[in-house]
């Protein structure tokens, strides 16, 4: 944490002072930014403020004096919570209006870490507490170069295995044999990562007919259904690079027919899907090309407008898109206007999927994802963008 980028940040949000806290590392979104470790024993409540302007400041509890050494300011230390309540005035003193991982009416449930009982304590030490939502965004989903690097690698290598995954599906559909269902090719697209040095975690899926229509469905061995020749197929398939703990994951969705071509159904119901995926995706282009602020929420909406006027909004049940980090769901703006009225807004130097998706039950599912990075002045696409139904 760059003390210095973080006290200009609260300063050009009218904001008095960002304060920290934490017990039982119930708040790793302040701990990453912190630099503190996510499994340190902490069984005493800690404070950790920044004002806009002038020194740090630390509470801690006595039995865990150092737990904040790392952080500079300077340390309060207290036994009772009498000595807590008082010395938490004190550190307050003078400052009003401080950001804290809160969201009100937990519209931002991602940042919504603090307790209500916590919050009560401080409104009672005459205090407003606003969302830290943008400040977490900033500091936390911004990547470096270094970072954005590692995603377009893994981009590289996962774009790669798809397109094999692809072939080697219809070689098995085609042949009958073993290996041609939904977990055998789950284990197939797994293995293939990890020979290419990259990761995955829950996952990758593969989605056959009815089964494309869950937008979270899990083949498990047991339950694994075959493919088919004529067959539907969902792949959504994530990765980043293996021991880089600062890598950016890419997550990608297509779809497919096995040994045929679509029917007018799909063909339409994809055409919708890659439609609203683009106008989503000229939104943030245009926005940043302009300079133009756009939240999360707007981007959402121009995706969810193109699927609403073609009569299918009520199948388009999750947001569009979701921030992309060392996280494969990351902390910064969501594409939602519908789980979320996220607020939060698109950043340069982040990373996000465009994802929007139809699904009918007992028939099939589309989703149709690609991943943006944006910077200063411009946007783009950062993998192979779908723009059929893949042949198998």
């Amino acid at each position: 944490m760059n003390l210095g980028d973080v006290q200009l940040a609260l300063r050009e949000q009218g904001l008095d002072g960002w304060l920290f806290y934490d017990h039982h590392n119930r708040d790793p979104l302040g701990l990453r930014i912190l630099g503190l470790p996510l499994d340190g024993h902490v069984t005493r409540r800690w404070y950790y403020f920044v004002p806009a302007e002038g020194e740090a400041r630390k509470l801690v509890h006595r039995i865990e004096g150092g737990r904040l050494d790392s952080l500079p300011g300077v340390k309060e230390e207290y036994s009772s919570w009498q000595e807590l309540e008082a010395k938490l005035a004190g550190m307050l003193e003078g400052k009003v209006r401080l950001a804290m991982q809160y969201s009100p009416r937990n519209a931002i449930m991602y940042v919504s870490m603090v307790d209500a009982g916590t919050v009560e304590l401080l409104r009672g030490l005459g205090k407003e507490i606003v969302s830290s939502a943008d400040l977490v965004s900033q500091f936390e989903a911004v990547l470096s170069e270094a970072q954005i690097a590692t995603h377009y690698e893994a981009q590289r290598r996962l774009d790669g295995i798809l397109a094999e995954g692809w072939k080697e599906m219809g070689r098995r559909a085609r042949g009958g044999g073993a290996g041609a269902d939904e977990f055998s090719m789950v284990q197939f697209l797994a293995e293939a990562i990890e020979r290419e040095g990259m990761v995955t975690e829950h996952g990758p899926n593969v989605s056959v007919g009815p089964n494309s229509a869950d937008s979270h469905y899990e083949p498990t061995r047991e339950s694994s259904r075959a493919i088919r020749r004529g067959d539907f197929v969902l792949i959504d398939i994530w990765a980043k690079l293996a021991g880089r703990p600062e890598a950016v994951w890419y997550d990608i969705t297509w779809t497919g027919v096995v040994d045929r071509e679509p029917t007018e159904r799909e063909r339409s119901v994809f055409d919708t899907v890659r439609e609203a995926r683009d106008a989503s995706i000229a939104a943030v282009k245009d926005a940043f090309a302009a300079g133009t602020p756009i939240a999360g929420w707007q981007a959402d909406d121009a995706a969810r407008g193109v699927i609403a006027a073609a009569g299918l909004g009520e199948f388009f049940t999750h947001r569009t898109g979701h921030n992309i980090g060392t996280e494969l769901h990351g902390s910064g703006a969501h594409l939602d206007n519908l789980e979320t009225h996220d607020e939060r807004l698109i950043l340069p130097n982040t990373c996000f999927s465009v994802e929007p998706g139809l699904y009918f039950p007992g028939e099939f599912g589309v989703r149709n994802e690609v991943n943006m990075m944006t910077a200063k002045g411009r946007a783009e696409v950062t993998g192979r963008m779908q723009t059929e139904l893949v042949r198998i």
